[in-house]
C-alpha cells in the first residue's frame, strides 16, 4: 500500500556529513510516523531516530544523539535523516520506516512499511 525509498547513501571520511532522504508514495503520508534504522553485517537492526505522525516529538539513539536529525516535509511526503561528525561506527544500511502509531516508535515490529535500504560507509 505504501512505497519507501531510502536515497543518499554512499562513501565519506570520518567527521563528514551526509543526508538521507525517504520518498514515499501510495498513501496519506501526514498520517504516518517515520522512522530511520540501520544495520551493520552481522549485527541487529537498531532504531536511529523517529519522528511523530504530528512532527512535533523526536528521538534518537544514544549513539546519534547530538549528531543525527529527522524531519520531514509533508508536501514533498518526504523524510530526511541529516548525519553529521560521522563515525566509522556509523558504517549500515540504513531504513526507513512508516508506523500508523502515535508517537516515537522504538521496535521494529510497531512499524507498517519498511523502504529497501540505503548504504552508508565512513572510512577512517
Amino acid at each position: 500500500q505504501v512505497q519507501l525509498v531510502e536515497s543518499g547513501g554512499g562513501l565519506v571520511q570520518a567527521g563528514g556529513s551526509l543526508r538521507l532522504s525517504c520518498a514515499a508514495s501510495g498513501g496519506t503520508f501526514s498520517a504516518y510516523g517515520m522512522g530511520w534504522f540501520r544495520q551493520a553485517p552481522g549485527k541487529e537492526r537498531e532504531f536511529v531516530a523517529g519522528l511523530s505522525r504530528s512532527g512535533g516529538a523526536t528521538d534518537y539513539a544514544d549513539s546519534v544523539k547530538g549528531r543525527f536529525t529527522i524531519s520531514r516535509d509533508n508536501a514533498k511526503s518526504t523524510v530526511y535523516l541529516q548525519m553529521n561528525s560521522l563515525k566509522p561506527e556509523d558504517t549500515a544500511v540504513y531504513y526507513c520506516a512508516a508506523t500508523w502509531r502515535l508517537g516515537v516508535q522504538y521496535r521494529n515490529y510497531k512499524y507498517d512499511y519498511w523502504g529497501q535500504g540505503t548504504q552508508v560507509t565512513v572510512s577512517s
